[in-house]
């Protein structure tokens, strides 16, 4: 949380980042990330809300402060609607009186609402800035994925690609045993077959990788091509890799519930709602202001509007209401319930943690065993290709050996890659789960 918190400083103090004006050529996953903190429209989103919550812990905090008010009228009356004593003359300031007043008020006592409602403000944004942090680690998870599902389907266009290739050699390789009359054309004809059916899965590949990278771009932010209509154009740089770590269930949990913000968002939305049941019952109680003003009218009994008088006024004010027909009694009613909801939701999200983290752990253990098992696999599909197509030659074989002995290369080399994007993103799966601090995220 406290590298969240930094960029929440940062990003409060500077303000809104503009999106950039050039789209890159290339980025790799770091510069991924650090894009989307700038710039991602959900990070940008939680950023206004904090700053709403900053507003209203302000707004809030006023009735605890002084008021200082200013005042003034002027009235024109009707000669005929002025009551004089008799015999007294009618003065032209009782045709238009007028006055101006400054005043100075403080609230002593609410009952405790006032405190009380600044507390709740003050976890209000304490809640906010949680939520800002889960925005965040969801952002970069989404970064993450995406950027490992651009790589999976650029190693899967590699591979459909190897096997295309290699396919069309066989079939070369069959066209000139055929015409030299030492296979039949049996096998030209399975050979345009094989290569036939190695193309679709070839397209499919490339239509993934354009529509990944269109998704990792909507992200990050960036605007569109120069070229409206072009797909985006930026090579995203990296690697799928395979880097060990030690992991137990039992530390994932006890770091989930310390560190996952959603679980101090929901502590703290129980806090909220206790300080909401001081502001309710706060109706049962009186509250207590003083005032004091400084004022100037003109003079009732001149002809003069100039002529004037002025003077102070000080005094207090006390209400107490002792009976609201029972408004207070439903105020309170309704925050003990939300009380309630909260402690609820705090025991559900805990328990909804500790399922999320079981879950991606088991995730990340079915990851480690497939990178096991696809260890030597791709070198004895490689050895084993070599090995069909070196009978064939020698007539000892057939054409389905090198056939079966190609798919299952194009399959080894597919189940590597997949391993490998299922590792990565079982890695950073759990890291959010556990709420662990992301790297690179800085």
């Amino acid at each position: 949380m406290k590298i969240y918190s930094l960029i929440v400083a940062g990003l409060l103090t500077t303000g809104l980042v503009p999106l950039s004006a050039q789209v890159p050529t290339s980025l790799d996953l770091d510069q991924s990330i650090k894009l989307a903190l700038k710039q991602n429209p959900a990070i940008l989103k939680a950023q206004e809300e904090l700053r709403r919550t900053r507003g209203l812990i302000v707004e809030i905090r006023a009735d605890a402060l002084p008021h200082l008010d200013a005042s003034g009228n002027y009235n024109r009356i009707d000669r005929d609607f002025i009551d004089t004593l008799p015999g007294t003359t009618l003065r032209k300031n009782q045709e238009q009186p007028w006055s101006a007043t400054v005043e100075l008020s403080q609230l002593i006592y609410s009952g405790g609402r006032v405190h009380a409602a600044i507390r709740a403000a003050r976890l209000t944004d304490q809640i906010a800035v949680l939520d800002f942090d889960r925005t965040v680690a969801d952002t970069l998870l989404n970064v993450r994925n995406t950027f490992y599902q651009i790589l999976l389907n650029a190693e899967l266009v590699i591979v459909r690609e190897q096997s295309v290739t290699l396919l069309e050699h066989q079939l070369d390789d069959a066209k000139n045993r055929f015409a030299a009359g030492t296979v039949p054309q049996f096998n030209v004809l399975r050979a345009e077959v094989e290569l036939a059916n190695a193309k679709p899965p070839l397209i499919r590949a490339r239509n993934d990788l354009r529509l990944s990278k269109e998704a990792l771009a909507k992200l990050l932010a960036l605007d569109t091509p120069v070229k409206p209509h072009d797909f985006t154009a930026i090579n995203f740089v990296g690697k799928l890799t395979y880097e060990p770590r030690s992991w137990t269930l039992a530390d994932a949990l006890d770091n989930a519930l310390a560190k996952r913000p959603e679980l101090q968002q929901a502590e703290k939305q129980v806090g909220l709602q206790t300080e909401q049941i001081k502001v309710a019952t706060a109706g049962y109680k009186p509250s207590l202001s003083v005032f004091g003003d400084y004022g100037v009218r003109n003079s009732t009994f001149s002809d003069h509007l100039d002529q004037t008088i002025h003077g102070w006024t000080v005094g207090a004010q006390a209400t107490w209401p002792l009976f609201d027909g029972l408004l207070t009694q439903g105020k309170v009613q309704q925050a003990r319930a939300q009380l309630a909801e909260a402690e609820i939701d705090l025991a559900d999200t805990r328990r909804s943690i500790e399922l999320e983290v079981r879950q991606a752990y088991s995730d990340y253990l079915q990851a480690l065993e497939l990178i096991e098992a696809q260890k030597k696999t791709i070198e004895q599909a490689e050895e084993s290709l070599r090995l069909a197509e070196a009978r064939f030659r020698a007539g000892t074989g057939t054409q389905l050996d090198v056939l079966s002995a190609q798919t299952a290369l194009t399959d080894a080399r597919s189940n590597e890659v997949q391993a490998l994007h299922d590792y990565n993103v079982a890695l950073a799966t759990l890291d959010r789960a556990t709420g662990t601090t992301v790297r690179n995220a800085d």
